[in-house]
């Protein structure tokens, strides 16, 4: 006998990261609750509000009002997008974890596709994009070429093409709530932890309203994030560049000698400011990153901090 899509003891969180989003937030729920309605059996939605300056929390807590099944935490401030999803998942009580941002570039309707892989035995099953509509060139190139010097830098096999939008099982959650690290990478730490996963392909839409929250900064901490969690690339390339400037200034020396027959010492000064002086100064600058980041994590300061928690739901997980 197959299966039903959605059975009475299986329980879906679908998890929301919101900022600034009083715009489509509307809509967001409103398609997000007919794709949970359309699929049956029991469900919440919880919105984490990344400290919004807008509306988008006086909106979510209307919504919470009048829908037992939406709940929503408040952060005290902003914290950023990959610590408002890992709240969520923390906090999530079904059996199974949806991760979607609110913008609704992500399709809710594939998260059905996505709850029959995990009924098939998957723990998580990721979105892979196929197309990405309404946006630049230069964000389509950036984003690719991101995934594929990602891929050859880490030590861990991180899908490329994907983002945060996937499904995960509640084992795979729980080995992600005892990682405590700061500078946190999900879809990388979702591949760290192994288990059976599956791509589902999808085509992803222009924004339906207002404007991306991941300005070119945000996406540098991001791309940095990534590589330092998961490789130690940059770290053996300072040790390469030493190498180089090595061969370089030996290879500087002896041009010098062939086409002058002696070396001066302005041009072995000169060649030591440019070369071995930028050098260490790159080499400094790798080793100050990955000790700034040691230093983040022995403050050992919480995650994040929620200033408030609405819905009914949320309610009953308190006394649980």
């Amino acid at each position: 006998m197959q299966r039903p899509l959605v059975d009475e003891q299986v329980r879906i969180s679908v998890v929301v990261p919101v900022y600034n989003e009083e715009e489509v937030i509307v809509q967001t729920y409103s398609r997000l609750k007919d794709v949970m309605e359309a699929m049956g059996g029991t469900y919440e939605l919880l919105f984490v509000n990344d400290g919004s300056r807008d509306q988008t929390a006086t909106i979510l807590r209307g919504i919470c009002r009048a829908d037992e099944r939406v709940r929503l935490i408040n952060f005290s401030r902003n914290f950023g997008h990959q610590l408002a999803i890992t709240a969520g998942m923390d906090h999530a009580l079904g059996d199974a974890v949806v991760v979607i941002d609110g913008d609704l570039q992500d399709p809710p309707e594939l998260i059905p596709t996505m709850v029959e892989k995990w009924q098939q035995g998957y723990q998580v099953v990721y979105a892979k994009r196929m197309e990405r509509k309404g946006e630049t060139r230069f964000k389509k190139w950036s984003a690719s070429a991101f995934y594929r010097v990602l891929h050859r830098l880490t030590d861990v096999e991180i899908p490329v093409d994907t983002g945060d939008f996937r499904l995960i099982d509640r084992k795979v959650c729980d080995v992600l709530a005892s990682m405590k690290e700061r500078h946190r990478f999900i879809r990388g730490m979702v591949s760290w932890s192994g288990f059976r996963q599956i791509a589902v392909e999808y085509s992803r839409d222009s924004r339906h309203a207002g404007k991306t929250k991941y300005s070119m900064k945000k996406m540098l901490k991001l791309s940095l994030d990534a590589i330092t969690s998961f490789s130690h690339v940059p770290i053996k390339l300072a040790g390469y560049l030493g190498l180089v400037s090595l061969f370089a200034g030996v290879v500087y020396l002896l041009v010098v000698l062939i086409a002058q027959h002696r070396a001066t010492s302005v041009d072995i000064l000169t060649f030591v400011a440019l070369v071995l002086g930028g050098v260490i100064l790159a080499c400094m600058g790798v080793l100050g990153e990955y000790i700034g980041r040691i230093y983040d994590e022995v403050k050992d300061r919480p995650l994040y901090l929620i200033d408030s928690q609405e819905g009914l739901m949320s309610r009953r997980a308190n006394c649980e």
